[in-house]
Formats: C-alpha cells, structure tokens, sequence
C-alpha cells in the first residue's frame, strides 16, 4: 500500500490518497478538526429541530450549546490526558495539541451533562425534558465525529479478516496503536495491518440508536427516559467495541479498560433507574 491509502480488501473497496488534512491559504486545517466540527453543528441543529417540534424553544438550545461545546471539549480532554498521561508527563505543552487527537468522548457526555444541569438551574428550565432533547443531537454529532478518526488513522481494533477489515498503512498510525496481537499478523515484506474499523462500528451503532430514540419519544413515559436510553444504549455499544480497540485507556495501575467499566456502569444503571421510576410512577396511580 502506498503511504495515504485505506482499504477495505473484502468489500473491494481502495481508497488511495486519503488526506488528513489540507491547506488554504498557507494554513493546515486538520481534517479531523473539520469533521468534528461539521458533527457538532449538525448535533445542535438536530436538537434545536426537534425542540421547535415538540414545543419548545430553539433558542434554549442554541445558547446552551455555546456552552456545552466549549466545556464538552475541555473535559473530553482532561479525560484522555488522565487516562493517558504516560504520553504527556514528559512534554506538558502537548497537552494543548489537539490537531493529533486525543479526546474521550465519555469526558465531554459527563462535562455535557454536568453543564446542562447547571445551566437549566440558572435559566429555570426543565433539566430532563432538556436532556431527552440533547441527547438526539449529542449521538448524532458523535456518530458523525467518529470519521475524524478515520482521517487521523486512529481507534481502530486488533486484527480482523471480517467483512469489514481495515488495511492502514504502518507509516500513518502510531506505534502504540500497533499491539502485539496486530504485530504477529505482518508478515514479512507487509507495510500494513489489518484491523476492526472499530470508528465505523461506532458510527453505525451511534445512528441506529438515534433511530430508536426518534422512534420513541412520543412513547416515553417520564422526562429523562430518552437521555436514559442514550445512556444506556451507547454504554452497551461502547463496552463490546471498546473490548476490541488497541488504543484502549486503562485504569492506573490495572489493566482494566477505564471507558469499558463507565460504559458497563452507565448500561445497567440507565436499566435500574428506567425500572425504579417506572414503578414509582406506577404506584402513584394506583
């Protein structure tokens, strides 16, 4: 393969030259950048849509973003950089270097989460009715996120010879992306390796529960059972794709996969809080 391609071998699918970033007017724009920001303004105007659909104002949404993105952003960041910090103890500016990548996605739904309560607090809005309505933009930009990692040749899975099989060349993805597992399977005079598009599962995961959601919005039967259904509907997708990433974050001192035991947390506790206040609910009309 030359240096740029991906591949896809078992879909007959070869993409050569595939930039990750491009320049205008002497500036590199980092095609990762584009595609999270592209996801970002497509999550907002999902959510600001479906509030003017269901009664709400847009306007909320609009302002509340301003905010979320900002701090959505800063604690994705601290999230990877804790789980990670071997790779940056030794050079604290590339702290600040986001054009590698580099964010969890876990830390911006907590700091997302943590913002919109506080501001609903602040400006008198129902924090839940806000969470169900937000979180139909929140998959939805994720699920169009996930391609920056494609462009940065980043969060892939170890070796696949499935239907879906990634080929990236060794030259454009980092060596601690490469396990040991990954390694066994270059053969002598191959210059690429072989791997779970695990960004792609991701995505296609992502729109599918997105796609349950809108479904049953109109069913729900308490605020906040949409935002529970995120919850638990990503935990469950994000705990068996990440069991197959090679860029997994660990538990200090473990090797426990950090964002896989959040995402196991996150699935059965939205399980318990769905059943516990449905009974509630229940009991009161009884």
């Amino acid at each position: 393969m030359d240096l740029m391609d991906i591949a896809f071998p078992n879909m007959g699918i070869y993409l050569k030259n595939v930039p990750k970033s491009f320049h205008v007017f002497g500036f590199e724009i980092a095609l990762y950048g584009v595609i999270i920001g592209i996801g970002v303004i497509a999550g907002i105007m999902m959510a600001a849509k479906w509030a003017k659909a269901t009664g709400q104002d847009p306007e909320v949404y609009w302002d509340f973003s301003i905010y979320a993105v900002i701090f959505s952003i800063i604690g994705a960041r601290i999230y990877y950089v804790i789980f990670a910090w071997d790779n940056y103890k030794n050079d604290l500016l590339s702290i600040f270097n986001f054009r590698e990548g580099g964010l969890a996605i876990y830390g911006g739904v907590i700091v997302a989460f943590t913002t919109l309560f506080i501001y609903a607090k602040i400006k008198k809005q129902n924090p839940f009715r806000m969470a169900d309505t937000g979180v139909l933009g929140l998959i939805l930009g994720q699920a169009i996120g996930r391609w920056g990692n494609f462009t940065n040749r980043e969060v892939f899975g170890e070796y696949t010879d499935n239907l879906f099989a990634m080929r990236l060349p060794v030259g454009m993805v980092r060596s601690i992306d490469i396990s040991d597992s990954l390694a066994a399977h270059m053969t002598e005079g191959v210059n690429y390796i072989q791997v779970h598009p695990t960004f792609l599962y991701e995505s296609l995961w992502n729109l599918g529960i997105l796609a349950i959601m809108l479904i049953y919005y109109k069913h729900k039967k308490f605020e906040g059972e949409i935002a529970l259904l995120y919850l638990g509907g990503y935990g469950l997708g994000r705990a068996w794709i990440e069991g197959i990433r090679t860029d997994q974050l660990f538990i200090h001192g473990t090797q426990i996969p950090v964002s896989q035991v959040l995402a196991v947390i996150l699935f059965v506790g939205a399980i318990i809080c769905d059943v516990v206040i449905r009974m509630k609910k229940n009991k009161k009309k009884i």
